[in-house]
């Protein structure tokens, strides 16, 4: 189930430190079942953007001891607020100087 951002007490910064906790995959093997980021932003990334999507669904995010499931990091990445450029937008600005 996903956590109501608004609901986990304060101020959301994606400036804190995150932890991504990923789910074995269906043959037990799975190169990143832990990993530390400097920021969330850079952890929400890495989980949707670089995780494969069957993985993603067991994954886990914690920041600022809040923890986000698959449906929480999706809500995270799409957050207008969200400070880093998403995949999408960087290949449509890639397609648009060609």
């Amino acid at each position: 189930m996903a956590i109501e951002i608004e609901n986990s007490g304060g101020a959301f910064s994606f400036e804190a430190p995150a932890e991504v906790f990923a789910c074995r995959g269906r043959r037990g093997h799975n190169p990143v079942r832990y990993r530390r980021f400097d920021t969330t932003a850079e952890a929400v990334r890495f989980a949707i953007e670089e995780l494969p999507a069957p993985l993603l669904l067991g994954t886990y995010l914690e920041a600022q001891e809040v923890r986000f499931d698959q449906g929480g990091i999706r809500l995270l990445y799409e957050r207008a607020d969200y400070p880093l450029p998403r995949l999408m937008e960087s290949q449509a600005e890639g397609s648009v100087k060609k």
